[in-house]
C-alpha cells in the first residue's frame, strides 16, 4: 500500500516538474530559433539589396513574432512596421480562388461548369477548335491560356479595367488543350474575377471587400490600390538596377487586382494564415469550404517536385510533410507565405523589392522556426542579370564615348576642310549599304531580342518587369549603333584633302 502512494507521489512530481520545465524550454527555443531567424533575415536582406521587408510567424492560432526590417521609404528613412501595406502579387489568387468556392457553397456556380455560362463571348481555340474551359481549369491553371498572356494586360485605373483585361484573350489561341496539362498563367484569376462579377453582379473589388476581407476582420487589406485611404502606412515599391535598389513607380494593372494586385500587412495577414490553418474561432468562412481551396489537382503533373497546383495554393507533399505555400511578384513588391498545416505554423514575408529573395526567406524562416538547418545559397536571376547587363553596359558606353570623340574629330575636319566630300563610287556606295545593314540589323535583333528569348514578351514588358539596367541597356545600343552609323556615313562619303599626295593642312598654306 505504501509503495503504491510512493509510486503515485513519483508520478504526480514528475509531471509537475515537465509541466513546469517543458514551457521554459519550448521558450527557450524558441527565443534561440527567432535570433537565428533574425540573423538570418538580417543576411538575407544584406545580399539582395532589399529596401525593407515585413516578417510574421503564426503559430496555434497565435502571432508568435512580427517584426519589420529596413525602410519603407528609402528616401525618408521611414521604418516598417506591422502596419506597413505592400503589394503582395500573386498571393493574391488565395483570395479570388476562396471567393469561387464560397459561391460553390453557396450554390451559384459549379466548378465543372463552362466559363463561357458566365462570359459568353469569351471563345477559345486550340490549334483552331473551339475548347471547353471550366472554373476548375481556371483555378489550377489548366485552361490552357499561355503564359506571356500577362505581356498583353492593359495599364488601366478605369472602373472596367477587368473586362478589358480578360479582352484581350478574345482571338488569342490557346497554347495547349484544355485540362491536359499545367501552365501557370496570371490572367485565369481575372477571368475568375469577372466570373465573380457576373455571378454576384456586384464589381469584383466591392464584393472581396464586403463579403471576404471584412468579414474576416481583415480591415487594412484591399482589392486594389485604388481602394487603399489617403494616409495609410503604404511602402515605397523598388526594383534593381545597377546592382542597386531603385525606386519605382509601377503602371497601374487594376484589371489583373483578382490576380495579383491585394495590398495588405503583416497583421492582416496573421489572421489569413490562422483562417488557412483553421486556427480562427472567429472565422466566418466555413471550414470545408478553406479545405476544399487546400485540395491540388492531381490530374496533371505536378508542376515541381511532389508539388500540385490547389485553388491559389501550391501544395507539396514530401516525406510525410505537407506544406501550403504560394509566392506572389509585382514589379516592384514581391511576398511569400508558406503553411505547416500538420503543425499549424505559419509564415509571411513582404518585400518592397522584386526579388526571389522574398520567397528563399520564406522558406529559410519556416525551416529555422522548425528547428532545421539552412544551408542554401540562393541566387536571385534578376540580381545575376542586373549584374551582367551592368558591366555590359559600362563597356558599350565606354565604346560609345570612344566613337562619339571619333566623329566629333571627323565633323572638326569637315568644318576646318582637312576632310571633304568623296564621289560616291561602286566601292563606297557598297560600303555604305554594307554598313547600313551592320547597323540596322544591330538594332533590330537588339528590339526583337525578348521574343526571341523570352517566348514573345514585348519590349514594353521588359520595361516594367526587368531591372532597370537592362532598358538603359536598349537605350545605349541604339544610342551607340546610331552614333556608329553617322562616323561610318562620314567615313564612306568623305575623304582627307590632299595636295600632290601629302594630306592638306590649311593653316600651313595660309601661312
Amino acid at each position: 500500500m505504501k509503495s503504491s502512494v510512493r509510486f503515485r507521489f513519483l508520478i504526480l512530481t514528475v509531471l509537475a516538474f515537465v509541466s513546469v520545465v517543458t514551457p521554459n524550454m519550448a521558450s527557450a527555443n524558441s527565443n534561440h530559433n527567432i535570433q537565428l531567424i533574425e540573423q538570418f533575415v538580417e543576411e538575407q536582406q544584406e545580399l539582395s539589396n532589399i529596401p525593407g521587408l515585413s516578417l510574421v510567424i503564426v503559430e496555434k492560432g497565435k502571432t508568435v513574432y512580427r517584426k519589420g526590417f529596413g525602410y519603407a521609404d528609402l528616401q525618408s528613412k521611414k521604418p516598417i512596421t506591422s502596419d506597413t501595406l505592400f503589394e503582395i502579387g500573386s498571393t493574391t489568387k488565395a483570395f479570388t480562388g476562396l471567393a469561387i468556392m464560397q459561391l460553390e457553397k453557396e450554390g451559384l456556380l459549379e466548378r465543372t461548369d463552362d466559363i463561357q455560362e458566365y462570359i459568353p463571348w469569351l471563345k477559345l481555340t486550340y490549334q483552331g477548335k473551339p475548347q471547353s474551359i471550366t472554373i476548375d481549369q481556371l483555378l489550377h491553371h489548366t485552361s490552357g491560356i499561355p503564359s506571356n498572356s500577362i505581356a498583353r494586360i492593359p495599364e488601366s485605373n478605369a472602373d472596367n479595367a477587368l473586362e478589358l483585361t480578360v479582352r484581350t484573350l478574345v482571338n488569342q489561341p490557346l497554347n495547349r488543350k484544355s485540362g491536359s496539362s499545367f501552365e501557370y498563367a496570371t490572367i485565369n484569376y481575372d477571368v475568375l474575377g469577372l466570373v465573380i462579377e457576373t455571378v454576384t453582379k456586384t464589381p469584383y473589388d466591392v464584393y472581396m471587400k464586403q463579403q471576404i476581407l471584412e468579414p474576416l476582420g481583415m480591415n487594412s487589406t484591399f482589392a486594389g490600390r485604388h481602394q487603399v485611404h489617403s494616409g495609410m502606412e503604404m511602402a515605397s515599391g523598388y526594383k534593381i538596377g545597377f546592382m542597386q535598389a531603385l525606386a519605382y513607380t509601377a503602371p497601374t494593372y487594376r484589371g489583373n487586382t483578382p490576380a495579383g494586385y491585394f495590398v495588405t500587412n503583416a497583421n492582416d495577414i496573421a489572421k489569413w494564415m490562422n483562417v488557412q490553418l483553421g486556427s480562427d474561432p472567429s472565422n466566418t468562412i466555413h471550414q470545408e469550404v478553406i479545405r476544399a481551396s487546400h485540395i491540388p489537382d492531381q490530374t496533371v503533373a505536378p508542376f515541381d517536385q511532389d508539388t500540385y497546383y490547389a485553388s491559389g495554393w501550391e501544395i507539396k507533399e514530401k516525406n510525410n510533410e505537407r506544406y501550403i505555400s504560394h509566392a506572389g511578384q509585382n514589379p516592384n513588391f514581391t511576398s511569400y507565405f508558406i503553411m505547416n498545416p500538420e503543425e499549424q505554423v505559419g509564415v509571411a514575408v513582404f518585400s518592397n523589392l522584386n526579388t526571389s529573395y522574398t520567397t528563399a526567406i520564406g522558406q529559410g524562416v519556416m525551416a529555422l522556426w522548425e528547428g532545421k538547418k539552412v544551408t542554401t545559397v540562393h541566387t536571385d536571376s534578376y540580381q545575376k542579370l542586373d549584374q551582367i547587363v551592368t558591366i555590359a553596359c559600362i563597356i558599350v558606353a565606354g565604346a560609345g564615348i570612344i566613337i562619339f570623340l571619333s566623329t566629333l574629330m571627323m565633323l572638326r575636319k569637315l568644318v576646318a576642310r582637312q576632310r571633304i566630300r568623296a564621289s560616291l563610287n561602286g566601292k563606297r556606295l557598297l560600303l555604305l549599304l554594307v554598313h547600313t545593314l551592320i547597323v540596322a540589323g544591330i538594332i533590330t535583333a537588339t528590339i526583337l531580342l525578348p521574343k526571341w528569348l523570352l517566348g514573345g514578351l514585348p519590349w514594353s514588358f521588359i520595361h516594367v518587369w526587368a531591372p532597370t539596367s537592362i532598358t538603359v541597356f536598349l537605350y545605349i545600343v541604339i544610342a551607340v549603333s546610331l552614333i556608329y552609323y553617322v562616323m561610318g556615313v562620314l567615313r564612306c562619303l568623305t575623304i582627307k584633302r590632299t595636295i600632290a599626295g601629302k594630306v592638306f593642312h590649311p593653316t600651313l598654306m595660309d601661312n
